[in-house]
């Protein structure tokens, strides 16, 4: 396994190393003294007249009348377009070089399937084929890049005071540190959260009815529900599914020993896995009780090769009756209406989301939450400064309300009606099929979508799923139960060089260990610990508690 890794790790260094070492060099603002714009602001005040240098990249849109610049940008594909469209040519992609092209841009879309993004991305930084915008939800890889000298320092497009002004005030200070390092150095722009709501527990209530069973409370109770709906199956159905736990960001937090620390929890959070299995004894829990799911035939006996899609399958053909998965992902549109599938399949089939469970050291409840950060887009050095200029000038505008407003709610009268200043959907199914099925994936400045507050959202979204509403607040409701543990967005100085190496050992560790035989449990989970400590992950521990002030 080492070898593996170490070998892996190897690869990795040296095609970075080959990129960075043959990156055509884009060239750098060039000073002149105080000006180097040779461009003036001009101010009046009281009769008097003062000059300001305006600054040398103009990123407001608007502000600036570009010569047929094309930039390239990364677009997910979750292989939903509907007939007549591609994820590529498709109306909202002609709405945004309508837009783009009043000011001289040009918008060519690189599409990447979204459950392969790191890989691909990996693969394009290192072919230096990556989009002029390349997008990650992991933060370390971003600024490994930008350390490496790959990627742009953008804030000398964004922090001048005339600079980005749509962008500085939707994303807010807060957000956009986030994609800063400790010299204050911009590696990439952060998206903002309209909630921090992640995650939820789902299940087959029609099942429980059936069988005379309680909402379980806890991980001994979900194990009986879930074992008498495997071998006991109310409507007569063998092969069952009894458990997918797609992410367990919220069950870990019902075994974890530090969730009630938050210096400590946030020492082993950061949306690293493997941090908080290294650093959080609490997870030796976590994995032994997915062990026992899974040697009782409860947990989905290949679940660790389910991609999403089969992973959907299983819930809307009537087949799962358990799982943790994204907030509202039962109702969610983006993610299929499932329950509305299902009961097409399974008509008197229900689906719901069920309160967290208390912690089963203090008996405290305690929630998985995002930061107020999501995805991180930044600018490979393959871009030359004018692209860029061109690229935070394209993310400006996604800032706007004919931008990135206009992209992920449509048209007035054709999309929505404002209702209370709030845009509340007229037609859910046409908005599915015209927009709704690639809105999140080309409004890259907001997860979840253009919002000012939480309230908006939760108001709008709970119109979305026409029928569901209830659903849909309850939803948000359980996600957001008790004292809620962010994601960290902080990074230490040795994750990015480590990350890679780590998560590798966690992917092969963790089958390891749910799929061993109970005997086989305890030397499987130490193994896992020591491969960790060789690949040195006590140094992003140390560098950890210091910043959090953990001794």
């Amino acid at each position: 396994m080492k070898n593996r890794v170490l070998a892996t790790s190897m690869a990795f260094v040296l095609a970075s190393s080959m990129l960075f070492g043959c990156t055509k060099t884009a060239s750098q603002p060039e000073s002149s003294g105080g000006d180097s714009t040779g461009q003036t602001q001009t101010s009046t005040d009281n009769g008097g007249s003062t000059e300001q240098a305006a600054s040398k990249y103009q990123t407001t849109y608007g502000s600036k009348q570009f010569d047929n610049v094309t930039i390239t940008v990364e677009l997910f594909d979750r292989s939903n377009a509907p007939d007549g469209s591609t994820i590529t040519e498709n109306k909202w992609t002609e709405y945004v070089n309508e837009q783009m092209n009043k000011v001289g841009i040009t918008v060519e879309f690189v599409p990447v399937p979204r459950w392969d993004e790191v890989t691909k991305m990996q693969a394009m930084v290192a072919s230096q084929t990556a989009p002029d915008l390349t997008l990650t939800y992991t933060y370390a890889y971003a600024e490994d890049y930008y350390n490496q000298g790959g990627t742009w320092d953008l804030s000398e497009f964004i922090d001048g005071a005339d600079q980005a002004l749509n962008m500085k005030q939707y994303l807010g200070e807060e957000v956009m540190n986030i994609g800063r390092n400790e010299g204050g150095e911009l590696y990439g722009i952060v998206a903002k959260r309209a909630t921090t709501a992640k995650s939820n527990f789902f299940i087959r209530k029609d099942w429980l009815d059936k069988l005379g069973l309680d909402i379980p409370t806890n991980p001994d109770e979900l194990f009986n529900c879930l074992d008498k709906m495997v071998h006991e199956n109310p409507d007569g159905l063998t092969g069952v599914s009894g458990a997918i736990i797609w992410n367990g960001w919220n069950l870990k937090q019902v075994f974890s020993k530090l969730a009630g620390d938050p210096a400590k929890f946030a020492v082993s959070g950061g949306g690293e896995d493997v941090i908080q299995d290294y650093y959080d004894p609490g997870m030796y829990d976590y994995y032994q009780f997915l062990n026992k799911l899974y040697n009782a035939g409860i947990l989905h006996q290949e679940y660790y090769n389910l991609a999403e899609d089969d992973f959907k399958s299983q819930i809307v053909t009537g087949n799962l009756g358990f799982c943790e998965y994204s907030v509202n992902g039962n109702v969610d549109v983006l993610r299929g209406s499932l329950l509305k599938t299902l009961k097409e399949n399974v008509p008197d089939a229900d689906f719901v989301s069920i309160p967290q469970f208390a912690n089963v050291n203090d008996g405290q409840v305690y929630s998985a939450a995002y930061g107020a950060g999501g995805l991180i887009a930044f600018c490979p050095k393959t871009a030359d400064e004018e692209t860029v200029e061109a690229c935070m000038t394209y993310l400006d505008w996604m800032c706007t309300q004919e931008g990135g407003f206009v992209l992920y709610h449509g048209f007035e009268g054709e999309h929505y009606d404002m209702v209370d200043g709030v845009p509340v959907v007229k037609d859910a199914e046409y908005n599915a099929q015209d927009k709704d099925w690639i809105r999140t994936d080309l409004f890259i400045v907001g997860n979840q979508g253009y919002f000012e507050t939480v309230d908006d959202f939760n108001k709008c979204t709970s119109k979305e799923a026409p029928g569901y509403e209830d659903y849909v607040i309850q939803n948000y409701e359980y996600a957001l139960a008790g004292t809620l543990n962010h994601d960290s967005s902080y990074t230490s100085p040795s994750t990015s060089d480590l990350i890679t190496d780590l998560n590798i050992a966690k992917d092969d560790y963790q089958v390891k260990m749910i799929t061993c035989a109970p005997e086989e449990f305890d030397s499987m989970y130490n193994e896992y610990m020591e491969e960790l400590k060789s690949i040195g992950i006590d140094t992003i521990i140390e560098e950890r508690e210091a910043y959090y002030g953990v001794n």
